[in-house]
């Protein structure tokens, strides 16, 4: 990812950093107070960064002394003046307090960002997995 050429590429770097690192406030600062998300995990929606927050103080607060290393592959963006959409393959590791990876699953992101007076922030978002028809699993391997 060139960041330097894309904006929106270092909106998915801070991404990848805050859930790294656990760091809830700038994982959150990464959203528009208005964010409608459709995730994958528990809730049909999550209108509103109150919301998203709860969601994701879960999220890192289950993890215990595990990280989450996450991997953007084949991000594709379209940027205007003030709008911009990305999209890519996202990759979720489960890595222990030694550095090993304990699991992982893939999914497909999309967002939709717009230009503030504090930079891009994503107020959309959808992720999702493919649903295997035959056993109607959902997908997590790409």
């Amino acid at each position: 990812m060139d960041k330097a050429a894309d904006p929106i590429l270092q909106v998915l770097h801070d991404y990848k950093a805050a859930v790294y690192a656990k760091d809830v406030d700038a994982f959150v600062a990464l959203y528009a107070p208005d964010i409608l998300a459709f995730d994958m995990w528990d809730a049909w929606t999550y209108e509103g960064v109150a919301s998203w927050r709860r969601m994701v103080e879960g999220w890192f607060g289950s993890l215990g002394a595990e990280r989450v290393a996450v991997d953007f592959s084949e991000a594709r963006t379209v940027v205007s003046q003030d709008l911009a959409v990305v999209h890519a393959f996202v990759t979720y590791k489960a890595v222990s307090a030694h550095g090993e990876e304990l699991r992982s699953m893939d999914n497909r992101i999309t967002a939709t960002l717009r230009q503030t007076g504090d930079g891009w922030k994503i107020f959309h978002q959808h992720s999702s997995s493919p649903i295997d028809p035959a056993s109607t699993k959902v997908v997590f391997k790409r």
